[in-house]
């Protein structure tokens, strides 16, 4: 089996463009990695790809839940793992991409989940509210609160009444990790200009539409581009406000991705040429190559 091509980084790096244009030198289907675009409807808050970007590429995993419904890490973990199968069948490569880190790894590495088990990342949640969670369980020992990873685990666990079990690195595929990077200050302005792009391109009209779907779906009241508007609607505040708030949680989001990719994955990062978006598309190329 050849290696799958893994796509990571913060947000707003050009990891969707790259993907694409590798699966047309590799003969390579795309495997979503983003746990928002895997919901209908959401659509510009996830900047899923549209048909037209995908430019004829098979892009798995876009689109197959309602917003109501509750779509985990576990039933990723099954999905990914039977399209890898059913993918180097056809004897075409693979590539996975997207910021969602712990879904990634979870379906590439020996992550043991119980069916009905859910795995929340708490992308809402600050480290201190996370751990103001764990103390309602009464647990004596509490992780460090800058220990984020900890703390994520400690919560699931006791939400789901259980021990998760994991080799967590053992990994169960040959894999090559692509990581897009770029100075800070460039990337947070990118994430600012990219989010100013989604209102001019209908994110309020979007999120207007699904405003009767916030009581029942955790996803809207989850995911970042969203859950920002929850207080919009229910709680008069401004749109200003909103957006700000929108930027500031995908900036802090971006943080996080990069200590997870950086220390979860054996990564090869590539500082992305915006100015000339082909010569990072080859420079990727030739080291898969290799």
């Amino acid at each position: 089996m050849k290696d799958i091509i893994v796509i990571v980084g913060p947000t707003g790096v050009g990891k969707t463009k790259l993907s694409i244009e590798l699966a047309k030198k590799l003969n390579a289907e795309i495997i979503n990695g983003d746990s928002v675009a895997i919901y209908k409807q959401l659509d510009i808050g996830s900047a899923k790809p549209t048909i037209d970007e995908r430019e004829d590429i098979p892009h798995h995993l876009i689109d197959i839940c309602e917003v109501e419904e509750e779509y985990s890490v576990f039933s990723y973990q099954k999905d990914v793992r039977k399209l890898i199968d059913e993918i180097t069948k056809k004897g075409k490569r693979i590539i996975i991409v997207g910021g969602t880190g712990l879904y990634i790894k979870a379906a590439l590495y020996d992550y043991n989940f119980t069916e009905g088990t859910t795995y929340n990342e708490y992308n809402d949640l600050t480290n201190e509210e996370i751990l103001n969670q764990i103390k309602k369980y009464q647990t004596e020992e509490l992780p460090h609160i800058n220990n984020r990873k900890r703390l994520i685990r400690l919560l699931n666990k006791l939400e789901n009444k259980e021990e998760i079990t994991n080799n967590k690195d053992k990994l169960l595929y040959p894999i090559k990790v692509i990581g897009l990077t770029t100075s800070r200050d460039y990337l947070y302005e990118r994430i600012n200009n990219r989010v100013d792009k989604m209102l001019e391109n209908g994110l309020l009209e979007e999120v207007e539409s699904l405003k009767n779907k916030y009581n029942n779906s955790r996803i809207l009241n989850s995911g970042i581009g969203y859950k920002e508007f929850a207080d919009y609607f229910f709680k008069n505040k401004k749109l200003e406000e909103v957006i700000e708030q929108i930027k500031l949680d995908s900036r802090r989001y971006a943080k996080r991705q990069y200590t997870f990719f950086k220390h979860q994955f054996t990564t090869q990062w590539f500082d992305v040429n915006f100015n000339d978006f082909n010569k990072t598309i080859e420079e990727v190329y030739n080291y898969i190559q290799k």
